[in-house]
């Protein structure tokens, strides 16, 4: 589980596939990971695998670094299978009972990929407008949450074909947000309790729609 505020972000040093699946090892300012511990990369839950601290003789702004792999489900579900040595991703370790809940509750588990239509700086926000795929458009509501990459957000404005995001420049400066173009693939997590609420009012959606009235 997850919030949703970024802890920091990694740089990837090395992809490769494994036994295991796709393998990335990042580069990050952690130095008490735990293997087998849950990590979010771009909104993503993945295993730490391994983890270790950065030789001291090594000029570099990352004192640690781990290894996660990411199999085939979900290089087919994320923008997983796009990363290349040198892109950077937001990291965000898992929350602890009793944490404050800045964001809000994130499950790690991506529910598609939308793609950035247009990145527009008014005033001291970036509005990004965001194409979502047909079939989560109706989970959202105008000032509701959504995770972009990630990142906690919420919906600035609703479009037909998605949802326009205001970026504040702390944001901005503190995650990989401000380096997204138009073209941009980004990972979505609808809100968890819309979700449930959707499916759960599943069955009275289709009784009304095959009878004349119904009571909830």
């Amino acid at each position: 589980m997850f919030t949703g505020l970024v802890d920091d972000v990694g740089l990837i040093e090395h992809v490769a596939d494994s036994p295991a699946g796709r393998e990335l090892r990042l580069a990050c300012r952690y130095t008490d990971l735990t293997d087998g511990e849950s990590i979010a990369l771009n909104g993503v839950c993945l295993t730490v695998r391994e983890h270790g601290i950065t030789d001291p003789a090594v000029t570099t702004d990352h004192e640690g670094w781990f290894t996660v792999a990411a199999v085939g489900t979900t290089l087919g579900r994320t923008a997983i299978a796009e990363w290349r040595a040198g892109s950077r991703v937001n990291l965000e370790r898992a929350m602890k009972l009793g944490d404050r809940l800045g964001g809000h509750l994130v499950l790690g588990h991506v529910d598609d990929v939308g793609i950035v239509k247009s990145c527009t700086q008014s005033g001291d926000a970036l509005l990004i407008d965001l194409e979502v795929p047909p079939a989560l458009r109706s989970l959202y509501v105008d000032k509701g949450s959504i995770a972009v990459n990630g990142v906690s957000l919420t919906v600035n404005e609703l479009l037909a074909d998605g949802v326009q995001l205001s970026i504040i420049e702390f944001t901005l400066n503190h995650t990989t947000l401000g380096d997204l173009k138009p073209g941009a693939r980004v990972h979505i997590e609808v809100d968890v309790l819309a979700k449930h609420v959707a499916r759960l009012m599943a069955p009275y959606r289709e009784a009304v729609t095959g009878s004349e009235s119904i009571h909830v």
